[in-house]
C-alpha cells in the first residue's frame, strides 16, 4: 500500500501521541447531575460509594449510556449510590476527567481509549465492556461523486487529523493507490479536517464533496441531498467494527470492582432492551439527548442513524488491534503495546450470569 513520506511520519507521531487520536464527536465538556431519580427502598450503598461517576457522549453512538441513563438502568443496579453523568464532546477531554478522578467509569470511541492507555505507560486506564458498532460513512455528493473511483480529486471532510475516522480514511484511500501528506491533507484526495458540527455546512455550500464520518453527522449530510458511497462496516469481518467501548480508572476498578461490576450490568441490560425494543430505545435515546444537548434529533437524521448502529457487550477486540496491526504492516506506525487493555473479567461474570457466551479480549487482556 503506497504512503507517502510525510504519511508515514504523521502514524509515527501517531504512535506516541494520539495513536488514532481524538474523538470525533464535538468538543468540550458539561457536567450532569440528576437527583430526580427515584432510589429503591432499601437500597443500600455499593462499597459505601455515594456516588459513581459516569461519562459518556451526547450522540447515537453512544446509545447504551443515553438509555442507560434516560431507562434508570444504572440507578436500579447502583442501588443507593448515585448515577452521576457527565456529557463530554471529546475523548481527550473525557480521558482528562478519568486521569484526574472526577470520573470513574466512560464510554467512549476506540482512539481516545488507546491513546490514553498508551500515554500513562498502561497503568491508568482499563477497557472493560463493549457498547457500539459501526455507524461510520462515506457520504458524497452525488452529482459530483459517482462512484469510489470518483473519490480521487475530491475533496472530503473527517472530523480531525489522526482521529478514527481520519485515520480510517486515509488508509482506505491509500488502498486505493492514492498518495496522501496526512499532515497538510494534500495529494491525490484533499482531506479536509472539520468538526463534525460545521461539517453539514460545509458540505452544503459545497467547499467539500462528501465527508467520512460517524453518525449523526453522515445522515444529516444524507438529509442534504447527500449519497451514502460506502459504509465503513462493509471493510470489517461479519460488519463489526468497535465505535465505542466502556472504559475505567484502574484505581477505581481495584477498590470498588462491585460497583464496575453494577454498571456492567446495566450496561447489558440496557444493550439487552435496546436489541428487544428498537423504537422505544431509539426514542429514548432522542429523549436524552434532547435533555444534554437541548435539542432532539429529527426522523429523518435519527432513524438511518439508529439503524446503522449495533449494540454489543461484546468490545470486538479483535477489530481495535486490526487497527493498530492494518498500520503497522503498512509501515505507518511503530508497534504500539495494547497488552492489558482489556480487563473482561466482570463484564463475563455479568454475561455468565445472564447465561450470554463470554466475551474474548483477543490476547489484550490483563494478567
Amino acid at each position: 500500500m503506497p504512503a507517502t513520506s510525510a504519511l508515514r511520519r504523521a502514524f509515527a507521531v501517531m504512535a506516541v501521541l494520539p495513536l488514532f487520536a481524538l474523538a470525533a464527536c464535538g468538543y468540550g465538556s458539561q457536567a450532569k447531575d440528576d437527583d430526580t431519580v427515584e432510589v429503591a427502598a432499601g437500597a443500600k450503598k455499593i462499597d459505601g460509594l455515594d456516588a459513581v461517576k459516569i461519562g459518556y457522549f451526547g450522540n447515537l453512538t453512544h446509545g447504551t449510556a443515553l438509555v442507560g441513563n434516560q431507562k434508570g438502568f444504572f440507578q436500579k443496579e447502583l442501588g443507593a449510590t448515585r448515577a452521576r453523568y457527565a456529557v463530554f464532546n471529546a475523548g481527550p477531554s473525557e480521558i482528562e476527567a478519568l486521569n484526574s478522578g472526577s470520573l470513574d467509569i466512560g464510554f467512549i470511541g476506540p482512539s481516545p481509549a488507546v491513546n490514553g492507555y498508551i500515554k500513562s505507560g498502561g497503568k491508568n486506564l482499563r477497557i472493560v465492556g463493549g457498547s457500539a458498532s459501526g455507524g461510520v460513512k462515506l457520504v458524497v455528493n452525488p452529482e459530483k461523486v459517482k462512484s469510489l473511483e470518483d473519490v480521487e480529486g475530491k475533496r472530503i471532510a473527517t472530523p480531525q487529523l489522526g482521529n478514527t475516522q481520519d485515520v480510517a480514511f486515509l488508509n482506505w484511500a491509500a488502498e486505493q493507490g492514492w498518495e496522501i501528506d496526512a499532515q497538510s491533507g494534500k495529494g491525490d484526495v484533499t482531506v479536509v479536517r472539520s468538526d463534525n458540527k460545521v461539517t453539514p455546512d460545509a458540505f452544503g455550500t459545497g467547499s467539500v464533496d462528501g465527508a467520512w464520518v460517524p453518525e449523526p453527522t453522515a445522515s444529516k449530510l444524507v438529509a442534504q441531498g447527500g449519497k451514502v458511497l460506502l459504509d465503513e462496516a462493509s471493510l470489517w469481518p461479519d460488519g463489526k467494527f468497535v465505535i465505542t467501548n466502556i472504559i475505567v480508572r484502574q484505581e477505581f476498578l481495584e477498590e470498588h470492582p462491585k460497583a464496575v461490576e453494577a454498571v456492567l450490568r446495566a450496561s447489558v441490560e440496557a444493550n439487552r432492551w435496546i436489541n428487544a425494543h428498537p423504537d422505544e430505545a431509539k426514542a429514548a435515546a432522542n429523549r436524552q439527548i434532547g435533555i444534554d444537548a437541548g435539542k432532539e434529533l429529527p426522523a429523518e437524521v435519527l432513524d438511518p442513524a439508529w439503524e446503522s448502529i449495533r449494540f454489543t457487550d461484546d468490545p470486538l477486540a479483535a477489530t481495535l488491534d486490526a487497527q493498530a496491526e492494518h498500520a503497522v504492516e503498512a509501515g505507518l506506525l511503530e508497534e504500539p503495546d495494547l497488552n492489558g487493555i482489556y480487563d473482561l473479567r466482570l463484564l463475563n461474570k455479568v454475561l455468565e450470569a445472564e447465561g450470554e457466551p463470554a466475551v474474548d479480549a483477543a490476547g489484550l487482556g490483563a494478567a
